[in-house]
């Protein structure tokens, strides 16, 4: 929940649901806040907004009440989740999951994920950390899935060669090389800017 909308306690959310329709149908959610502790929330009314949705719960019919819900996270009962299509997962299921690379002569585990990314592409990306600390983020596309173990927690890709290179980090003699030539064309600016005064 992002801020109060209105004056009679009603609050803006993003939408990070599928489902929204689900909202005519649930009358009691759980409010989960940012330390941890957790309330009940009985929803009146809602609305869509903006590409968000616009909340109202029992009791909370004030401005300053509202305030008090900002940066909660509306959530459910797993066990009341909307059943997926076959193939699809919650990103609660995918986070925690090892992922594996296709790799010769073994398989080599790439890292586990840490969280998942809506944002924006055809495919979300999965932000895979490994045990270095280093994070790839890598499609969760159809094309580059062989196999998703849930239960295992699991997941087997074939990643087009090349992707993690992509984002490897620099070697010592690559950030030393940037570094020489971001102070080359800094210096080449200045003498610029000198000439110029003359």
């Amino acid at each position: 929940m992002l801020r109060p909308q209105g004056r009679r306690g009603e609050v803006l959310a993003e939408l990070y649901t599928d489902f929204p329709e689900r909202f005519a149908e649930r009358r009691v959610l759980s409010g989960l806040a940012a330390n941890g502790s957790r309330c009940e929330l009985h929803l009146e009314e809602h609305w869509f907004h903006k590409g968000g949705v616009v909340l109202k719960f029992a009791g909370v019919d004030s401005i300053g009440d509202a305030e008090q819900l900002a940066g909660m996270e509306v959530q459910i009962p797993g066990e009341q989740r909307a059943e997926l299509e076959q193939g699809s997962a919650y990103v609660s299921e995918l986070v925690g999951c090892e992922v594996w690379v296709h790799a010769q002569p073994d398989d080599k585990l790439l890292g586990e994920i840490a969280d998942v990314d809506l944002s924006g592409g055809a495919a979300p990306l999965l932000v895979v950390r490994n045990v270095e600390g280093q994070e790839y983020l890598v499609p969760y596309a159809e094309d580059f899935l062989q196999s998703v173990d849930l239960a295992l927690g699991r997941i087997q890709m074939k990643l087009p060669e090349g992707l993690l290179e992509l984002q490897a980090p620099l070697s010592g003699e690559e950030t030393q090389r940037q570094k020489l030539e971001a102070e080359e064309a800094r210096a080449a600016g200045q003498l610029r800017k000198r000439e110029k005064r003359r």
